[in-house]
């Protein structure tokens, strides 16, 4: 289940491309779309995935000293620094880091968090639906409940439930069964309401 380095970042920045383009004919209201993400609107996620996608191991030290290593804090500064005026701004500077490799210091599967969990945020409440890879899907669930919520996973959600995903071979825990799609169980283990998933 795990992904290679290779493997992650090649479906990684086919998300960022493949999203960007999902985003080039939104109309100026669509924008201000609020996302799934708590506070924040679809112009706020696509700044953020820019911050993101341009923050390095030492810039993010750097960042979580000055935030005093309040991610909330840390994430909010970033989308100051990357969100424009004018959106199509904003997501011709997405397009011009589809291609970067950067990181902070976490696991790389993170990085497929970030692209699934944060292109259903705006695809989603926008009305477009978009298929994922689902060993890159099953690669970040796995990750996700390893990984507790207070360090962006989603471990505590999903206690005392048996999750089985319906369009790939992923199965993990005991408890409650839930049967969802891949992309569904994911989404619900981080913290996103998907309506029929009672997990969380």
């Amino acid at each position: 289940m795990r992904q290679s380095k290779t493997e992650v970042w090649s479906f990684v920045h086919a998300e960022r491309a493949r999203l960007a383009d999902d985003l080039a004919t939104l109309a100026w209201h669509d924008w201000s779309t609020p996302s799934l993400c708590p506070g924040w609107d679809v112009h706020d996620v696509v700044a953020h995935l820019v911050d993101a996608a341009t923050t390095s191991r030492l810039s993010f030290a750097r960042r979580m000293l000055s935030a005093r290593f309040d991610f909330d804090a840390d994430n909010a500064a970033g989308i100051g620094r990357e969100r424009r005026t004018d959106p199509q701004e904003t997501l011709a500077a997405f397009r011009s880091v589809a291609r970067l490799t950067r990181t902070p210091p976490a696991p790389r599967a993170t990085r497929l968090v970030e692209a699934i969990v944060h292109g259903e945020d705006i695809r989603r409440p926008l009305g477009i639906t978009a298929g994922y890879d689902v060993t890159a899907a099953s690669a970040a669930l796995a990750y996700q409940l390893r990984t507790a919520v207070a360090m962006g996973g989603g471990r505590e959600r999903a206690a005392g439930l048996r999750l089985v995903a319906t369009d790939s071979p992923f199965e993990a825990g005991r408890g409650d069964t839930v049967r969802a799609g891949t992309v569904d169980l994911l989404l619900a283990v981080s913290g996103r309401p998907v309506p029929g998933v009672p997990i969380g």
